[in-house]
């Protein structure tokens, strides 16, 4: 699978400077890998220190089976600690995704933008694990059960809460129009029909 990356940020004067950006560029790029066209075949991905930067991920449509729901915290590698909502889902497809970062880096703001699943072809991901820190749109869900203790759902690719801590779960979920600010994804596979990437000077997030 080929991504078409575009720099478009303005060369700034000198070599050093352009290394600046470069250097800048890679926590962010680390942060979005999941998203960024690298195919993971295997497990749910061990936990990992978030970056400083949460980022933005709509979609026309997200379908998916398997759905359970319980607080949890993200932790940045300096030690802070984001609370979220960890959603898991078993199996999942998203029309027209749109995932941005929006960065200051050594030429100013910069977005790192990432479009696929566009037409008949959307994204599929498998064990798919979010750590959510917003999301909307108007929700579908089927055989839905709300206050289960997280210890215990069984739709969470073997991801569990606390003990006495609330949770949710349900066969299916359908978001559509969905708009989500996370901190992290994670994915035993993640497939990214029609993928293109561009890093853009200024503000062009998702939403």
């Amino acid at each position: 699978m080929a991504a078409e990356t575009q720099a478009e940020a303005p060369r700034a004067s000198g070599g050093t400077a352009w290394k600046r950006f470069a250097l800048a560029l890679i926590p962010a790029l680390g942060a979005a890998g999941v998203l960024a066209g690298m195919t993971a075949q295997g497990a749910l991905a061990s936990s990992f220190a978030v970056s400083g930067e949460s980022f933005k991920v709509s979609a026309d449509q997200l379908k998916g089976t398997g759905f359970a729901q319980f607080p949890d915290t993200a932790t940045s590698a300096d030690g802070t600690k984001h609370p979220v909502a960890l959603s898991v889902i078993d199996k999942v497809e998203l029309t027209n995704l749109c995932q941005s970062v929006l960065m200051d880096t050594a030429v100013g703001k910069v977005t790192l933008l990432v479009k696929a699943g566009q037409g008949d072809q959307p994204a599929t991901a498998e064990n798919m694990v979010i750590d959510v820190q917003q999301l909307s749109g108007n929700a579908k869900f089927t055989e839905m059960e709300i206050g289960r203790d997280a210890s215990t759902v069984e739709n969470a690719s073997g991801e569990t809460g606390e003990a006495g801590v609330f949770g949710q779960q349900a066969d299916t979920i359908t978001i559509d129009g969905l708009k989500q600010t996370a901190w992290s994804v994670n994915a035993g596979t993640f497939r990214l029909t029609g993928l293109h990437l561009s890093v853009k000077p200024g503000d062009h997030e998702c939403y």
